[in-house]
């Protein structure tokens, strides 16, 4: 990990100058060293949710690997390391009351019938 001193020597206002926070320039290492600069707004946003020791281990299997598509394989360690999980809670499918007054007018019309 590097110092705050090592970051501040290696920041250059003029090229950085939207780079204020040190999870967004993590989030840009990220982006450049798995070769997937496309998508450089996910890597900034897993490095301010997510713990930055298990976006290091999923990094450290990437870089081990010899993959074409880095980003795809570091994304799928993240899951695999349980980093994306699925609440459990079912959703809310009580019927809205709008949905009863057209299940009613639909009734209505069809026992006139």
């Amino acid at each position: 990990m590097k110092s705050i001193q090592d970051i501040l020597k290696a920041f250059n206002p003029v090229e950085d100058k939207y780079i204020s926070r040190d999870f967004q320039a993590y989030g840009i290492e990220l982006a450049e060293k798995l070769e997937d600069w496309k998508h450089r707004g996910l890597y900034i946003r897993l490095a301010k949710k997510h713990p930055r020791a298990v976006l290091e281990k999923a990094f450290s299997f990437v870089v081990d690997s010899n993959a074409k598509n880095k980003g795809a394989l570091f994304m799928w360690r993240l899951k695999e390391l349980g980093v994306f999980k699925r609440s459990l809670a079912k959703p809310d499918l009580a019927p809205r009351e709008k949905d009863q007054k057209i299940k009613s007018k639909v009734k209505k019309k069809i026992n006139d019938k």
